[in-house]
C-alpha cells in the first residue's frame, strides 16, 4: 500500500505540473506582446499545446492502468488512446525540429535571409505539418491494424497475461512499423536537429570571437551603434540557442530509451519486460512536464512573463521598475551582475533581482 500511494502521488504530481506549466507557457505568449513578436515562440506555444494534450488525454488513462494493473476502458478506446499517444509525442519532436531550423536561420543566416525564409505563412505551414504528418503513423495505421500484422497471437497473449479476468492496453508493433514509426518520429528529426545545432554552435563560437574583437576595438575608439546592435543580436540569438539546445537535450534523454526499446523489441521476440516498457514510457511523459520548467529558469523573457501572470498582472511587477511608489527602488547592472539599490524592501529586492538577472549559464 505505501508503494501504491507513492506511485499515485508521483504520477499525480507529474500530470499536475505538466498541465499548469504548459498552460502558463501558452498564456504567457498570448498575453506578452514582446513574446508574440518572436516567431520561435509560435512553435513553443504549439509544442506546449501538444504537451498539454499529453497531460490530459494520455497520461491519466495510463496512470489509472498502472495503478489498477489492468485496462478498464475497452479495446476501442485503447486504440484511440494509443493513437493519441503516438500522434502527440511525434508532434512534439517535429516541433523541436522546426525550432532547430528556425534557430539555424536566425543565427547562421543574415537577418534579411531569416525574414525571407521564416515568413508567417511558412511558420503556419510548418506548424500545420507538425500536426498532420504524425497522423500517418498514428491513427491511420493503428486503427487499420497495420502495426499488428503477423503478431496478433503475441498481442493476445500479452493482453491477458495477468489472468483471464484482466486485460491490458497492449501496444506492440511488428518490425516494419517499428522501423518506420521510429525513423519518422525520432531518428530522422533527431539527426536534423543535431546537424542544425552543431552548425549553430560553430556560428555562436565565431560570434563570440567577433564580439570580443569588437569590444577590444571599442575600448580604443568606441563602437558605433550598428556594431552595438549587432553585438546585442548575436548575444540574444546565442542565449536562445543555448536554451533550446538544453530543451532538445532533455527531450532526447527522455525519449531515446523508449525509441531504442521500440526498435529492439521486435528483433528479440518481444522479450523486453513490461516494467521496462512502462519506465521508458513514463520517462518520455516526464518531458511534457520539463519544458515549461526549462523556459522559466533559462529564458529571462519567459521568466518575466510568468512573474507578471502569477502576480495577477500588477503593473508594479513590470519592467523597467517593479515598484512605482514610495522610495526610489531600482536595479542596475555592474560587470554583468545585477545589483539592487538602497530604498527597496526585502521582497522588492528579491523581485528586482528575479526580473533582471540573466538566464542560468549553460
Amino acid at each position: 500500500m505505501p508503494k501504491r500511494m507513492a506511485l499515485i502521488c508521483f504520477l499525480s504530481l507529474v500530470m499536475l505540473m505538466s498541465v499548469l506549466g504548459n498552460l502558463l507557457v501558452m498564456v504567457a505568449v498570448c498575453k506578452d506582446r514582446q513574446l508574440r513578436k518572436i516567431k520561435t515562440n509560435y512553435f513553443i506555444v504549439s509544442l506546449a499545446f501538444a504537451d498539454l494534450l499529453v497531460s490530459v488525454l494520455v497520461m491519466p488513462f495510463g496512470a489509472i492502468e498502472l495503478v489498477h494493473q489492468h485496462w478498464i476502458y475497452g479495446e476501442t478506446f485503447c486504440l484511440v488512446r494509443t493513437s493519441l499517444d503516438v500522434l502527440l509525442t511525434t508532434a512534439s519532436i517535429l516541433h523541436l525540429c522546426c525550432i532547430a531550423l528556425d534557430r539555424y536561420y536566425a543565427i547562421c543566416c543574415q537577418p534579411l535571409v531569416y525574414r525571407n525564409k521564416m515568413t508567417p505563412m511558412r511558420v503556419a505551414l510548418m506548424i500545420g505539418g507538425c500536426w498532420v504528418i504524425p497522423t500517418f503513423i498514428s491513427f491511420l495505421p493503428i486503427m487499420q491494424g497495420w502495426n499488428s500484422i503477423g503478431i496478433d497471437h503475441v498481442i493476445e497473449e500479452r493482453r491477458h497475461s495477468g489472468g483471464s479476468n484482466t486485460t491490458s492496453c497492449v501496444f506492440m508493433v511488428n518490425k516494419p512499423y517499428a522501423l518506420t514509426c521510429s525513423l519518422v518520429a525520432f531518428y530522422i528529426p533527431l539527426v536534423l536537429m543535431v546537424l542544425a545545432y552543431q552548425r549553430i554552435y560553430v556560428t555562436a563560437r565565431a560570434h563570440a570571437l567577433q564580439i570580443s574583437m569588437l569590444q577590444r576595438a571599442g575600448g580604443a575608439g568606441g563602437p558605433d551603434s550598428a556594431d552595438h546592435q549587432r553585438n546585442h543580436r548575436m548575444r540574444t540569438e546565442t542565449k536562445a540557442a543555448k536554451t533550446l539546445c538544453i530543451i532538445m537535450g532533455c527531450f532526447c534523454l527522455c525519449w531515446a530509451p523508449f525509441f531504442v526499446t521500440n526498435v529492439v523489441d521486435p528483433f528479440i521476440d518481444y522479450r523486453v519486460p513490461d516494467q521496462l516498457w512502462t519506465a521508458c514510457l513514463w520517462l518520455g511523459y516526464i518531458n511534457s512536464m520539463l519544458n515549461p520548467i526549462l523556459y522559466a529558469f533559462l529564458n529571462k523573457s519567459f521568466r518575466r512573463a510568468f512573474l507578471i501572470i502569477l502576480c495577477c498582472g500588477r503593473k508594479r511587477y513590470r519592467r523597467p521598475s517593479i515598484l512605482t511608489s514610495g522610495a526610489a527602488c531600482a536595479a542596475t547592472q555592474i560587470n554583468g551582475s545585477t545589483h539592487v539599490l538602497n530604498g527597496c524592501s526585502s521582497a522588492s529586492k528579491l523581485l528586482l533581482w528575479f526580473c533582471n538577472t540573466r538566464p542560468v549559464p549553460v
